[in-house]
């Protein structure tokens, strides 16, 4: 579907009192405000039109959810003082805006070249990252809400499914959370990890909602990660790197794979 369909389909689904929306012709970009509030969200449609060409009623039940979802979690009361059991880190691409649509200031921190870490409040079925203004308004220092995010992160569910290939082993993380990517900053996930592997790890987060381990012990596992990789970064609500990742002696080291090579050193 073009940008345009796509952009008639969601206005015909987002009817709300309440909510107007806006286009942006030459950016292909629908925005979508909750007057009440005078906040809103901004959707490009060129990345969605592959997902709607393959299943465009899905594709369109989730666009709408999570449209509606973020609006009503706008609506919302962060309050972080005494609610530190509801802060995570959630991973990006460094492409993601460090300012909301109405200019506040997100607050967020570099991980590696491929990836940005910001900081959410969890509301549930949603949350709301955290800007600068929510830590100024309470009195709450940065390093605070980073703390409380990784002890969080680490008290999450870790169940891993396994898949073989050509001799090498690929681990998944995928509970659909919100949070699966943030698992890779879990540094005594990784050691446990690296401790277990016959081979190289790697590791992958190619979208919000999957960490990927591989245990890479030929050159055919090389190949079959970066297809993976790859195609899960095509596939993803929230995509964030089609680079995987070595792990080695605790850092996290790109790796450009060409096809039926094995990168010579492994590192960018």
């Amino acid at each position: 579907m073009k940008p345009i369909e796509i952009k008639r389909l969601l206005e015909e689904h987002l009817q709300e009192g309440h909510w107007m929306t806006s286009y942006d012709k030459d950016a292909e970009k629908l925005r979508i405000v909750d007057k009440t509030i005078d906040k809103g969200v901004t959707i490009s449609l060129p990345p969605l039109t592959e997902k709607f060409k393959e299943d465009k009623e899905g594709a369109l039940q989730q666009v709408v959810h999570d449209v509606r979802e973020a609006l009503t979690a706008m609506t919302r009361t962060v309050q972080l003082t005494g609610n530190e059991s509801n802060i995570y880190p959630v991973l990006r691409a460094p492409s993601f805006p460090t300012e909301t649509d109405e200019g506040e200031t997100l607050v967020y921190e570099e991980h590696t070249a491929e990836s940005r870490i910001y900081y959410a409040y969890d509301h549930g079925k949603t949350y709301t990252l955290i800007n600068e203004s929510m830590l100024e308004k309470e009195g709450v220092r940065f390093e605070s809400v980073k703390e409380a995010a990784r002890f969080n992160i680490r008290s999450l569910p870790q169940k891993l499914s396994q898949d073989e290939v050509a001799g090498n082993t690929f681990y998944f993380l995928n509970t659909n959370d919100g949070y699966d990517a943030s698992r890779i900053l879990d540094e005594r996930l990784l050691q446990k990890m690296a401790s277990e592997v016959e081979g190289t790890l790697t590791v992958a987060i190619p979208h919000q909602d999957v960490l990927i381990f591989g245990d890479i012990i030929n050159e055919r596992g090389y190949d079959v990660l970066a297809q993976m990789v790859f195609q899960f970064f095509s596939e993803g609500r929230v995509p964030i790197t089609a680079l995987p990742f070595i792990y080695e002696e605790g850092d996290l080291e790109p790796i450009f794979i060409l096809a039926q090579k094995k990168p010579q050193d492994g590192k960018q």
